[in-house]
């Protein structure tokens, strides 16, 4: 009896080391250190935009090789020290998904890494509609979902509590195209009238009606709207349609795989509008100019983007992020691998200042989180800071045109690294001349 009282005394004197390791996985909230925080991370790494989601997720892989203390020289948030501070150092481990590009895998992936990986929040998925199943099951599962490679603006207007963008939606892409064709008219171009050719899906669809009200707003007639199916392996119908309307500009709404066709429609025709402005997707993947024949055919294309390698450049930091994007993976870094890099560190920073892996003091976290443009890599954007829908109202856009082997900074003005070409004729045909931005 002796001896059994002498081991219970010992037992309890022990207890509190025995509970340590167990301890130490606790949330923050219980004032201890948790090992891991898992977020999940969706993008299409099969089908048609394999490219652009293998290139998404190796944005969010550097993100979280920052914040777990890999390039601690960088002066970005959370870099300097391993893992997340205000957890103990909890390392940031992303668990990774493929949507395959369909919705109904992406709702289903989502539901997978949250009841079946325990991740706290998710990311991703870089089409529209993809972006809208998966964040509606995120909801339903009342788990925070940071989007940044899905630009359809309807995103935030579905009235979600867990759901936030940092990077900008159509609505913000076109007002700065539009504002690029009010520059061209003030310089005496002839623009009465705009083209729209779209994938019919939520990203097409939505961005062909901002372009129509904004073409309305700026008292453009709208030529032609035309619209494809996304599985559509021949575009000549549909360029047939809208060179029949003659826009003085087509605005495109395409993935990577259509934007190529489009390449050959217009080779196939003889046909070239005036302009051709692209809203990212496809325009942003680097296969759309990979090798002499793409890249001939883009040549004079604007397309809109969020990050620039050419803005990049300018920053030390941005530009140091960019190399080692490069040195990690094997390729330049592009749009789509700066957005996710920065829905992740944006991510990161939130799960931090909330000390907890609980989705709903996350959740309250990413609603008062504020990154300056100082600590961002995607210039020239204000800042990141969310409003009541989940937007960021801090990102911005800037255009891009294909000259000379490589994409150059048109406007805004006060950014660009060389003048708008308009026609893109004058860039393929010398003896036309181009309307000049100082005109």
């Amino acid at each position: 009896m002796r001896g059994a009282l002498r081991a219970s005394a010992l037992l309890l004197a022990f207890a509190p080391l025995l509970l340590l390791p167990a301890l130490t996985q606790a949330d923050r909230g219980t004032r201890t250190r948790v090992g891991a925080v898992k977020v999940g991370v969706l993008e299409p790494t099969s089908g048609p935009d394999a490219s652009a989601g293998r290139d998404a997720r190796n944005g969010a892989r550097l993100a979280a090789d920052i914040v777990n203390g890999e390039f601690p020289e960088l002066a970005l948030p959370l870099a300097g020290r391993p893992g997340l501070p205000g957890l103990g150092g909890a390392r940031l481990t992303l668990v990774q998904a493929d949507t395959k590009g369909a919705p109904r895998t992406g709702a289903g992936e989502a539901q997978r890494l949250v009841t079946g990986q325990g991740v706290v929040a998710l990311t991703g998925a870089y089409q529209s509609a993809v972006t809208a199943a998966a964040s509606e099951r995120a909801e339903r599962l009342k788990v925070p979902f940071v989007n940044g490679d899905s630009s359809s603006t309807a995103l935030t207007e579905r009235g979600l509590g867990y759901f936030f963008r940092t990077g900008p939606s159509d609505l913000t892409y076109g007002r700065t195209f539009f504002s690029l064709i009010e520059d061209r008219r003030a310089a005496g171009v002839p623009i009465s009238s705009v083209g729209i050719l779209h994938i019919d899906n939520q990203y097409g669809d939505d961005g062909a009606a901002i372009t129509r009200q904004l073409a309305r707003q700026h008292g453009l007639t709208v030529a032609a709207d035309v619209g494809y199916p996304a599985d559509s392996t021949d575009l000549v119908p549909y360029v047939r349609q809208v060179r029949a309307g003659k826009p003085d500009a087509l605005f495109v709404l395409s993935y990577t795989t259509d934007a190529l066709l489009l390449q050959k429609a217009f080779t196939g025709l003889g046909y070239l509008p005036p302009a051709v402005l692209g809203y990212g997707g496809g325009f942003a993947d680097p296969a759309f100019v990979a090798g002499p024949a793409r890249a001939a055919g883009a040549r004079g294309f604007l397309r809109r983007t969020a990050w620039s390698a050419e803005l990049a450049a300018r920053n030390p930091t941005a530009r140091k992020v960019a190399e080692t994007f490069a040195a990690r993976f094997g390729a330049p870094m592009t749009e789509n691998s700066a957005r996710a890099f920065t829905a992740v560190m944006t991510l990161a920073v939130a799960i931090d200042q909330a000390r907890s892996t609980d989705p709903e003091k996350i959740r309250s976290a990413l609603r008062t989180v504020t990154l300056s443009g100082r600590q961002l890599i995607m210039q020239p954007w204000d800042s990141v800071r969310f409003d009541a829908h989940g937007q960021n109202t801090g990102a911005r856009g800037v255009v891009e045109q294909f000259v000379d082997g490589g994409w150059s900074v048109v406007y805004p003005n006060d950014l660009r690294s060389r003048q708008v070409v308009w026609p893109i004729s004058a860039l393929r045909d010398p003896r036309r001349p181009a309307v000049s931005a100082g005109k």
